[in-house]
This record gives C-alpha cells, structure tokens and sequence, in this order.
C-alpha cells in the first residue's frame, strides 16, 4: 500500500507541475492557422498535427475533452440512455444493408482486410446501433431505448481545415432511439433537443442555438443542427430576429416577392461584346440586376448529363437544395463546344442544348428581365418567361440572404450568420430498421418496424468550437465547468526560500482541498510565465510573490480579469474555492432546468 501510495503521489506531482507537463508552449502563430482557435490549440500544447485532418491530443486538450465526456455522459445517463462500444471497423456488408456502401461518397473510407473482405471504417454508426439491437428489440415490450457511445470515427474529408473544427479522425458522441411510434419518437426528440441545450450550457457555451437543417445523406424528415455563431465558422446561419425563426442555409426556403421596375417590352437581341459575367451584362446593358436572369450550369455525378438552373442574378444556387430536388449529386459542369451550351451567354430562350433545366422561384413574375442568347457576345433583353417560354415550373433551388423574407413571418427582416456547427440531431424514422430488416411483434401480433432518432455530438470539435467564442489576444479563456485545471499557481521567485515554501505549501493544501491545480514552479521570467498561462487559458490564477508575501497575501486574477484582488495567505485556499463556485454557479445559473 505504501508503495502504491508514493507511485500516486509522484504520478499526480508530475502531471499537476508545469515544468512536467508534456507539450511545448510557442509565441509566433502558425503561418497555416486561419482560425485563432486553432493558434491558439497549436501555440498552448493542445494537439499535435500527424497529418491532413489527423491530430494527437496533448494532456491539456484530452483532460478538456474528458470533462466534455462527463457532462455528454451525465446528460444521457439522466435521459435514460445507456453507454454501449461500437467497433470503428465495420464490415462492408453492413452498410450494404442500408444501401449506403454504395450511396455514400469518398468520405466514407471503404478498404479490404486480409481475406478480401470489404470494410469500412465507421463516420456514423446507425447500422453499427441496428445490428446490435434488432434481435433484442423483437417485441414491443423492449420499447423504448436509448443507446450512445463516445467513440473515434473517421471521415475521409476532402478539406480539412481549423484544427479540431474539421477533421477525418474525431470522437463523437452519438446516440439512437428505437420506438413503436412516431408520437414517442417525437417526445425523445423534444427531450433531445433540451438536453443538447444543457449540454452546450454546461459547457460554457449558452449562445449555442439550435437550428432546421437539411437531412443530407443521414436521411428522415426532421433534423436540427446547434450552432455556435462565429464569424470563423463556415456555415451559413439563417436568423430572424422579429419571430425567431433559425435554420441553415440549406433548409431555409427562399421566399423572393418580385416588384416590376421595369416596363414589359419587346424581346430583344443585343450584341454585349465580352460580357460574360452577369455583373458586367447588366453595366453594359443598364438595367437593374433585378431584372437579370443568369445561368449556372452542373452536370450530374451519375451520367455527367448537363443541369441548367436559371435564377435572378443577384441569387446563388444552393447546391443542397439542387441536390435534393434532382435527387442525385452534382458537380460545376465542364462545358464542351459539342454540349450546344454558350459559356458565359446561356440563356432559357431558344435554348438547343441537350440538358435539364430548373427555374429557380426567384424569377417569378417578373415582366422584364435580360439573359442569355445562347450566342457568344449576344443577350437578350425583354424577356418574358411566361410569353416567350412555355410551360415553366418554377422550385426554390437558391440561397436565401440578408434581408430576405422569413419563411415564418413573412417579414423582410433575415439576417444570414456564420456558425460552427457543433451537434445535431435527426429524426430517422424506418429508414435503417426496415432496409435492414429490423421488426418488432406488436401487441395486436402484427409485425412492425421500429422508428429511430439519432444524435450526435462533436467532442473535440466543441473543445475547439469552445475555444474560438472563448478567447482574447493572448490565448483560450476556459470556462470552469471544462478547463483542463481549475487554478494556475505561479511561483514568481523560486530562488527565494520564503516565496517557495508558501507556495509550495499553497499547492499541496490545494490538491488536499480536492482543487485541480496546475503549479508552475519553473526559474523563468514573470513574462514568460503569464504568456503560459494565458495560452493554458486556467480561469483562476493565484500568484505568490515577494512583494505582497510580505504583506501575507497573494493575487488572485481570473483569465477573463474580471475578478482581480489581493487575498490573505491564511484564507487563501477557502477564497480560491469561493471563486471556483462563483464561475461554477454563473455557468449553471445558465442551464435550462432537466425537463
């Protein structure tokens, strides 16, 4: 007992001292780091880059990512869920059931094992959750249930980028529900969505809000995202401030109300000599962009068959939209002379070309616009879409924008925002329980599909997510509910004895005291010291130094500064505790009550 009890010790001096801890703190941002969350991860000793969207986590960022983990698991043990382990390599067949082996794209890592058997390695774990259960869920009985994992998957992301935001390899919380009706999975989902508000609260995050969103490849009809607004994020947020409503740019439909400036006239061909992009036709020309009409042109991933969508020319296609309507992907079309399409000059008029066309919504009911004559240095002006063209249809396939009309209040009052996404949660339905054969017996005998939820959290992602709303010129300010330590105790002369012995004594009393603390006791300058301690981003900082020690006091100074006072060495320990309460109580007094 006595040895172990050294090895303990030794174990916590070496992780708890900052001369000890494993990762190098640097001054000068990574000439890579677009973002200041991810300099500051990189600078602090948070991660270690090991290749594209790849990274290590230091002691820092995996004690962060720990406290994350414990509030995910407080929040869904509370909510009835039950932790289970999914492997990460999955056999291929498995996701052939659902019909996603082939669906999926390259973001799905797809590779053989030794025998020549098809694997995969796991981006989400719905067919993972389906084959553990549909045996034990064989009768009505077993319903409901909730099941999640924190667990490593892997997506093959074409672009990875900030550091933790975007990566191929995280951990992720995900969960799934099974039901007997959509009247429960609507109550697990209500009891979902405030608990993720929870989760982001306790996290230090309350500003996260949850918003519509599209379904994408996961599939079901509702699905919401959570977002933290931030100008690095590199997703579009639709706000209104007047009724509430939220949803990304995806699922945000794009009302456009058309008011005719301009006169119906004759249609016209005019010659606009090296005029190709609709800013310039319109200054050529000297008509309103309102009153234009553009081309964008894609070809499907299928069969490379030409897409043409016409739209206003101040609207850009929202290529998740275009997507669901075609109900395939698309890619930016290389235009070929023998594809009939005039680049730069296509237009719906007298169009011979060998494609798909699609009329965006924004172009509806207005008299006078000019476009395209399918003719190089050639527009027309005049056109009329319901005299000149026959039988037009029109779908909203482009993005909404600031000072766009609400799709909820009708008000010309959006806002359009930039966001990190940081969880969502969707409402699967039968989607995987019926492709792979997943059935229950009812009650009356019939034999049945479960419906599913699933939710999903971004452990490392949130870390970082975290990092960016939380942070000044010099570094992270952690809230106190996830900081890697809760006190920063710096030593500011270790060469004099009465200086290292208070604190010395302060950080054993401390570590008694059941505070994690984080004791720099290094021979360093005092600049270099507080430029650690800025980059480790500790809430609450203690310092011992000569000048006030001889007064019997020390500094206490919140990373935030927004508490900063002397306090008397005798007490110190029960004041650095108050302090700890008083951040641990302000986080909480944002937390939405357990419904």
């Amino acid at each position: 007992y006595g040895i172990l009890a050294a090895e303990k010790t030794n174990e916590k001096e070496i992780i708890m001292k900052l001369k000890n801890l494993v990762g190098d703190r640097f001054k000068e941002r990574p000439a890579d780091c677009v973002i200041d969350s991810h300099a500051f991860t990189i600078r602090g000793g948070y991660i270690k880059y090991v290749a594209n969207g790849i990274y290590s986590l230091y002691p820092p960022m995996k004690r962060i990512t720990r406290k994350i983990e414990e509030i995910i698991r407080e929040e869904m043990d509370a909510i009835g869920g039950q932790e289970v382990l999914f492997p990460v390599a999955l056999p291929g067949s498995l996701w052939e059931e659902s019909g996603r082996f082939e669906s999926v794209g390259d973001e799905l890592l797809r590779f053989k094992d030794r025998n020549g058997s098809q694997m995969v390695l796991g981006m989400t774990h719905e067919e993972a959750s389906v084959q553990l259960v549909r045996e034990y869920g064989q009768t009505y009985t077993k319903y409901p249930f909730t099941i999640y994992q924190i667990q490593t998957k892997f997506r093959d992301e074409a672009r990875p980028r900030a550091g933790l935001i975007r990566v191929r390899e995280f951990t992720m919380k995900d969960a799934y529900s099974f039901h007997t009706s959509q009247e429960d999975l609507d109550r697990c989902y209500d009891t979902f969505y405030h608990t993720y508000n929870r989760i982001f609260q306790r996290a230090g995050v309350p500003e996260v809000i949850a918003v519509q969103s599209d379904s994408g490849m996961m599939g079901g009809s509702v699905s919401h995202e959570y977002m933290l607004l931030a100008d690095a994020g590199e997703d579009s947020i639709v706000l209104c401030p007047e009724c509430g409503y939220r949803s990304n740019m995806e699922a945000a439909e794009n009302r456009v109300e058309n008011e005719n400036t301009l006169e119906k006239g004759e249609l016209e061909k005019v010659f606009t000599p090296h005029c190709k992009t609709i800013e310039e036709v319109v200054e050529f020309l000297g008509v309103p962009v309102e009153n234009s009409c553009k081309a964008v042109v894609y070809q499907k991933n299928s069969n490379d068959e030409y897409v043409i969508v016409f739209l206003r020319g101040d609207y850009e296609v929202n290529e998740t939209k275009l997507t669901n309507y075609l109900g395939e992907k698309v890619h930016p079309a290389e235009i070929t002379e023998e594809s009939g399409i005039a680049a730069g000059f296509t237009g719906p008029y007298q169009l011979k070309a060998s494609c798909q066309v699609i009329y965006d919504s924004s172009l509806k009911g207005i008299e006078y616009l000019i476009c395209g004559a399918n003719e190089e240095d050639y527009h027309y002006k005049g056109l009329n879409i319901q005299r000149d063209l026959k039988d037009v249809e029109y779908t909203d396939v482009s993005k909404i924008k600031t000072g766009g009309i609400c799709p909820c209040c009708g008000k010309k009052t959006i806002q359009v925002k930039r966001g990190i996404e940081v969880g969502n949660i969707f409402q699967l339905g039968t989607k995987y329980t019926k492709s792979m054969n997943m059935t229950y017996t009812d009650a009356d005998g019939s034999v049945k599909y479960p419906v599913m939820g699933c939710y999903g959290i971004g452990v490392g992602r949130l870390a970082a997510s975290v990092c960016e709303a939380r942070h000044d010129d010099n570094g992270p300010i952690w809230p106190i509910s996830i900081a890697p330590w809760q006190v920063h105790l710096c030593c500011m002369r270790v060469d004099q004895e009465a200086c290292k012995t208070a604190a010395d004594k302060l950080y054993e009393d401390l570590q008694k005291a059941g505070v994690e603390v984080l004791y720099d006791d290094r021979d360093i300058r005092a600049g270099a010291m507080f430029a650690d301690a800025d980059l480790l981003g500790v809430p609450v900082r203690v310092v011992v130094g000569p000048k006030n020690l001889k007064n019997g006091q020390l500094e206490l100074v919140t990373r935030d500064k927004r508490i900063s006072r002397l306090i008397d060495l005798e007490n110190a320990v029960t004041e650095i505790q108050e302090v700890i309460r008083q951040l641990f109580e302000e986080i909480n007094a944002q937390v939405e009550p357990r419904k």
